[in-house]
Parts: C-alpha cells; structure tokens; sequence
C-alpha cells in the first residue's frame, strides 16, 4: 500500500482538497486498496476544524467532497507516509525542518513538480484571496494528481 499525506499550512485548504481530489481519482481508477491517503497542516491552528467553507463548496462544484479534519503534521508521520507532498516552498521547507532524518527528508515532494500541464511552481493558499483562487487550485491539484497517479 503506498501511504500520502498532502501538506499545507493549516489543512483547511489546499492539503484538504488535494486529498479529496486524490481519493476520488483513485477510486475512478479502482485502486482504493492501493492508497493510503491524508492530508496535514504545518500549523495547528485549525486542529479538528473542516475545511474552509470555499474549498468545500469549489470542491463540491467540481464533484469532490472535501471533508477532512484538519490536523497538525506530526513526527509520526515521517515513518508513516511514503510520501509527503508540500504545496509551496515554505511548506516544504517546513518539512524538512520537522524531518528527523536524511533518509525522511527524501519522502518530501512538492505537489507542482507532478503537474504535466500547468507550469505554475506551488499551488498558492487561495485563503486570502477570490472565489477563483480556489477553482484555480483545483486545477493545479487535479492536473499534479493525474501526473503522480502516473507515476505509482
């Protein structure tokens, strides 16, 4: 089974969706019993909140359901994850950070680097921002999702 857990900074966002989008690309697929898939926030701020009402409600227009809980990163998850897929270059630089040690530290990808059509290099927090910032995230994260699903 291979294990992935998705990160952001608080997991009300883009980790959340990036999960919902990856469960149902494999279930499409018929390979639920291949995945083992969560998402994670760097900070705890949101612990036990659902995603942002705009995710889910983008998600649902898009035929996703979007209901993770949002929780912390832990260091249990380093051993417990194959991968551990950042959003930006911050998140990424968190996770090293929280890495403990070299060989965890090669589990950590950045979500664009599995995009094959769009060339944006993170997927940006559309918290702060419109409406639209939230369908263009989950145009970057369905197009990263069909790009790693390519290569497992």
């Amino acid at each position: 089974m291979i294990k992935i857990l998705f990160v952001c900074l608080g997991n009300i966002c883009r980790s959340a969706c990036a999960e919902a989008v990856m469960k149902k690309k494999v279930q499409e697929l018929g390979r639920e019993k291949e995945f083992f898939i969560d998402s994670a926030g760097i900070l705890s701020y949101h612990e036990g909140e659902r995603a942002d009402y705009r995710m889910r409600e983008a998600g649902f227009q898009r035929g996703y359901n979007v209901d993770s809980i949002s929780r912390p990163v832990k260091t249990a998850d380093f051993e417990k994850f194959d991968l551990i897929i950042g959003m930006d270059n911050s998140n990424i630089d968190d996770l090293y950070d929280r890495a403990p040690d070299v060989e965890s530290t090669k589990k950590i990808h950045q979500m664009t680097e599995y995009c094959t059509r769009h060339s944006d290099d993170h997927v940006p927090d559309p918290y702060y921002g419109g409406r639209d910032g939230f369908y263009h995230v989950i145009e970057l994260l369905e197009d990263a999702c069909d790009g790693l699903l390519s290569k497992l």
